[in-house]
């Protein structure tokens, strides 16, 4: 494949890569044949890589899970998802919160609780530091009411994505983090104080803390412009586009912000990655 020299220039500063995934590493329940030679061409190169998901409602274990039983064995560190995103913020920057009144599945939960949170209930004695509202496929309506006080009364408030539906192939929709933020809004006159999750530039600023990287040191990968992309331009990484989900060619050539790279998938990027490297 014939590479721009400028593109062989940053491609070859890369140490980390972050992934998105359905569409990216898999689609659906099918694992991409390519998937697993090119995370196997990473390890041989010494780069790192890192699975991104906008969605919270799975735990790390469930979600390490569900990479496991399609194949990929990774590891904790390697898994990024808006749920750990928020909690790298809040800790950042409400280090003295614990206590969070939180709209999400009980595995989310869970995941906050490890780190330290405590989840407060519902009773308006039991006052939290903040709200965290996110893609809950469990919602109480009397929860979401409770959430809506807290916000009300000027908590502090984080939504983990603002995905207005969560993909998927049944025939139903599924009502995502930012139509129930749109309801609370509707409700209270309130927005999220920050929206995590792509494109927000924080859940990849969350990824060079962990790994103490530059972002020229690194390339965020997905199939989505107005997600992948867009964040990784906020963030000043290598966009690169994989045409192996929703994103045909020429919308991301006329995409604004236009992807740094457009590739066919993961294969071309390895192809990429080892001329850069042999240049």
């Amino acid at each position: 494949m014939n590479f721009d020299k400028k593109i062989l220039e940053r491609a070859a500063r890369i140490k980390h890569v972050a992934l998105d995934m359905d569409g990216t590493i898999y689609k659906g329940g099918t694992l991409f044949p390519f998937t697993i030679p090119f995370l196997d061409k990473l390890k041989r190169m010494g780069i790192g890589y890192s699975f991104l998901t906008n969605n919270p409602s799975r735990s790390c274990d469930d979600y390490l899970n569900h990479l496991s039983q399609m194949g990929i064995k990774a590891a904790p560190e390697e898994l990024y998802t808006t749920a750990l995103a928020t909690i790298d913020y809040i800790k950042t920057h409400f280090p003295a919160y614990r206590r969070l009144f939180i709209l999400g599945t009980p595995s989310m939960i869970g995941e906050f609780e490890r780190a330290g949170f405590v989840s407060v209930g519902e009773n308006a004695c039991d006052v939290p530091d903040a709200v965290v509202v996110a893609f809950d496929s469990t919602l109480v309506y009397k929860r979401m009411c409770r959430a809506a006080w807290w916000i009300e009364q000027g908590k502090t408030y984080i939504a983990t994505n603002p995905d207005r539906i969560c993909p998927t192939d049944e025939p139903t929709v599924l009502v995502d983090c930012g139509s129930i933020c749109a309801a609370l809004e509707y409700a209270t006159g309130r927005k999220p104080d920050i929206v995590m999750g792509k494109p927000d530039p924080n859940m990849l600023t969350g990824i060079l803390n962990r790994h103490r990287l530059e972002p020229s040191q690194v390339a965020m990968v997905g199939d989505r412009v107005y997600t992948d992309l867009l964040m990784a331009h906020r963030a000043h990484t290598l966009g690169v586009l994989v045409l192996s989900g929703e994103t045909a060619r020429e919308t991301g050539e006329r995409a604004d912000p236009r992807p740094d790279v457009i590739l066919e998938n993961l294969e071309s990027l390895g192809k990429l990655l080892e001329e850069a490297r042999h240049n």
